[in-house]
């Protein structure tokens, strides 16, 4: 009885360890890795919908910088009028990098004084400048950065709130894993500017 009560108990505390060890590598990854993200709403479409489900590299804009084309997660400035306490995070596309100008006009972006070539959107679909672009030129800081939805007419973006700081991105979307018939890598978008 001694004996059974003691494999028992081994069996148990086995269980165990492995459950503490599966749950300390899933934080690591969780907190410093990777990082599952859905997307809400339209400001995505048509590359995301509503619904689907990314995951978001944390640790790469840690060595490097992140590019224009990228789909980045990153944390809603105050006056973007997220719900309090929600700590709602946005997913963008990245237009315009630090040190560059930027300004909306004739229904496109026009960085450095160059029109950005989207291919990534419905051509026939107009870009209009929001409260924080309205009729002007802006130039970015050093660690400012200027993002965008997809699907304009229904992204609430820098156009509106103006640009976001490197320290408020928590990551690059990297690959969608939701729905499984859209699972795959994402890429960024090139531009030949």
């Amino acid at each position: 009885m001694k004996n059974l009560f003691r494999l028992i108990a081994n069996f148990i505390l086995d269980i165990f360890e492995t459950l503490v060890i599966a749950l300390s590598i899933f934080l690591v990854v969780y907190l410093f890795l990777l990082q599952p993200h859905q997307v809400n709403g339209k400001s995505m479409e048509p590359n995301f919908a509503s619904g689907d489900y990314v995951l978001t590299d944390k640790i790469s804009y840690r060595f490097g910088n992140p590019q224009r084309g990228d789909v980045v997660v990153f944390h809603a400035p105050a006056n973007a009028n997220c719900p309090q306490g929600t700590g709602c995070d946005f997913i963008k596309r990245i237009i315009a990098l630090p040190n560059e100008t930027i300004e909306v006009k004739n229904g496109n972006f026009y960085v450095n004084s160059q029109l950005l070539d989207e291919d990534y959107i419905n051509p026939s679909m107009s870009t209009d400048a929001g409260e924080y672009t309205r009729s002007h030129l802006i130039t970015l800081k050093s660690d400012e950065y200027f993002v965008s939805g997809d699907n304009r007419p229904y992204s609430s973006d820098s156009r509106a709130w103006g640009p976001i700081n490197k320290s408020a991105i928590v990551g690059k979307a990297f690959f969608r894993y939701w729905p499984p018939e859209s699972m795959g890598a994402i890429k960024s978008a090139e531009y030949s500017l």
